[in-house]
């Protein structure tokens, strides 16, 4: 696969709508994490559970220009954003863990959830782009 298919016009539409869902789901997450102390896992779901709707039509209709709508694309899209977001923060936990092992919890937690963030990007933006948005 080319480069230039994966970085063109859709690739950098998709990255302003990663910026307006981050700060969106960034705030909902770093609150409720630091200040509602609630867990990494919950803090993270609630995060991508209201982002990702937002992220569906933003990207249905900005990102990928698809007017139609089917069964497929919705439960393709709910797959890849429940794929992306456990293989993303399973990840990163354990990995940060591994790495900052003597740093406090809620620093490891914290840091792992802004790797886990990048990574749901990456995962979730190559999902959207070839399985879920892909023109037929």
């Amino acid at each position: 696969m080319k480069l230039a298919v994966i970085f063109d016009e859709k690739f950098f539409k998709f990255i302003l709508v990663g910026i307006i869902n981050t700060v969106v789901g960034s705030a909902i997450m770093f609150l409720l994490y630091n200040i509602a102390h609630l867990s990494y896992w919950v803090s993270s779901a609630c995060n991508y559970f209201f982002v990702s709707i937002l992220s569906f039509f933003l990207n249905k209709y900005f990102t990928f220009t698809i007017k139609k709508w089917s069964l497929f694309m919705i439960v393709a899209f709910i797959l890849n954003i429940v794929l992306s977001y456990f293989i993303a923060y399973g990840l990163a936990k354990p990995l940060i863990n591994y790495f900052l092992d003597s740093e406090p919890q809620n620093i490891r937690e914290n840091v792992a959830l802004f790797v886990g963030m990048c990574l749901f990007t990456g995962l979730n933006y190559l999902g959207q782009r070839f399985v879920v948005f892909k023109k037929r």
